[in-house]
């Protein structure tokens, strides 16, 4: 038997069938999106913060109007996503929101000004972006964020876990290539988001050497021997001789770049891939983007007024459960009564079928069993008479031209006959033109309004 060819989908969708490693479904995962009507940059907005959380997110989520939070928080445990960024625009500004499936809290955060990730690459002078930078998840700076306020603590613990934390036992150093800075700054209260990538470069040789090191072909044009560009120092470029000497590290382990062996020293540089942010803390609830307020940048509520806004939660939280009670018990009594209508259903055509089969089962008995009682009498014939019966003694269908004759109906009468005076007033007979001798009986239909 030939073997079957596999289509392109099965080739592509191997991985389904294998286990993910409990280390990837522990991993904080995210969905990021943007809400409401929104222009054409914060679409792009979102496309570079889907970049920054990436591997560990949807890269290709796509929402319809129609979606609400609930639909994501539906699918968020099956896909082990623990947090949700929501991008939004009013016509005061722009809003960054950060909330923890499945129950909160959810950070408010407003967006003052930001620069996308194509503003910023198309700067430089020396462009560092390549796919393999994102297949690992980036490191998390924070700077500033010492200080008094229960929010602070609050921003500090969901800025670090919505990206996976690091063994310093296990981790390899090659994966390292990104890291997320953010800086605040307690006067303005403002937070400043960066991201960069990380290139470690080898220290303690020329330029001239770490082109050879690194694969880089030079340009030899300008020199008539080869050790003249290992030996002209005026190859070294203004930027590496003041490179800063805080940035100069011994590696614990060898990195994939090349020249960068274990127990060297390598200077750590850092090239910004984008977006920018600044954002701003406004309000922190105690929900999943509802709930009690428990921070607030503008509005401050006193104690009383507290405990009115709890009381109020408290009674439209009481009267939303009262209604799913009676919406349950209702829903009960729908599939009780349902259930007793099908019962009731199949019980009628339960004995639908039973009668059916009994009319057959009689039917089948009564003709068998006159097949039967016609045998009995034929041989009771025979031992009894001594001599065959005839075919119509013990048949159950009558004779031919045995049948009732059909009686005029009581509104038709015989028509009188003419007498004929040569047989002296008696009926004739006549003979046909077939020659068969008839008797002529003529029939007439009268009534009291019409004559037929």
């Amino acid at each position: 038997m030939p073997r079957r060819k596999r289509g392109r989908s099965t080739r592509k969708n191997k991985q389904l069938t294998s286990v993910e490693p409990e280390e990837l479904k522990n991993a904080p995962h995210s969905f990021v999106l943007h809400r409401g009507t929104v222009g054409r940059y914060l679409r792009d907005l979102t496309k570079d913060f889907r970049r920054v959380m990436h591997p560990f997110t949807a890269s290709s989520l796509k929402a319809r109007r129609k979606n609400t939070i609930k639909d994501f928080q539906s699918v968020a445990g099956l896909l082990h996503v623990t947090h949700h960024v929501l991008f939004t625009r009013t016509h005061l500004s722009t809003y960054l929101r950060i909330a923890r499936f499945p129950r909160g809290p959810t950070l408010t955060f407003r967006v003052h000004n930001y620069s996308l990730a194509r503003d910023v690459v198309s700067r430089m002078k020396k462009q560092y972006v390549f796919d393999r930078l994102f297949n690992t998840s980036p490191l998390v700076v924070l700077n500033g964020f010492s200080g008094e306020g229960q929010h602070l603590k609050l921003m500090v613990t969901s800025f670090q876990n919505m990206f996976p934390s690091i063994n310093l036992s296990k981790v390899n150093l090659s994966d390292i290539r990104r890291c997320v800075v953010l800086n605040y700054d307690p006067t303005s209260k403002i937070i400043d988001f960066r991201h960069f990538a990380i290139k470690v470069i080898p220290k303690g040789i020329s330029k001239s050497v770490k082109k050879i090191v690194q694969s880089k072909v030079p340009n030899l044009s300008r020199f008539e021997d080869m050790s003249e560009f290992f030996t002209k120092s005026a190859l070294l470029s203004e930027s590496e001789a003041e490179d800063d000497p805080n940035s100069h590290v011994v590696l614990p382990q060898e990195v994939s770049s090349r020249g960068n062996m274990a127990s060297n020293q390598s200077a750590i540089r850092v090239i910004e891939l984008g977006p920018r942010m600044a954002l701003q803390l406004m309000k922190v609830e105690d929900g999943l983007m509802n709930g009690e307020v428990l921070f607030h940048e503008l509005i401050v509520k006193t104690e009383e007024e507290k405990k009115l806004i709890r009381k109020k939660r408290m009674e439209k939280m009481m009267i939303k459960a009262n209604r799913k009670k009676i919406q349950e018990q209702n829903k009960l009594k729908k599939e009780h009564l349902k259930e007793e209508h099908k019962q009731r259903s199949l019980k009628g055509m339960k004995k639908l079928e039973t009668d059916i089969l009994m009319k057959k089962a009689s039917e089948e008995m009564a003709r068998f069993g006159s097949k039967d009682d016609d045998d009995d009498d034929v041989e009771w014939y025979r031992s009894e008479v001594g001599e065959e019966p005839s075919q119509e003694l013990f048949t159950a269908k009558p004779a031919r031209g045995m049948k009732r004759k059909k009686e005029p109906a009581p509104w038709m009468k015989r028509k009188k006959m003419k007498q004929d005076v040569r047989t002296g007033g008696k009926a004739t007979k006549f003979r046909s033109k077939m020659g068969k001798r008839l008797s002529k009986v003529n029939w007439s239909v009268t009534d009291n309004k019409k004559k037929r």
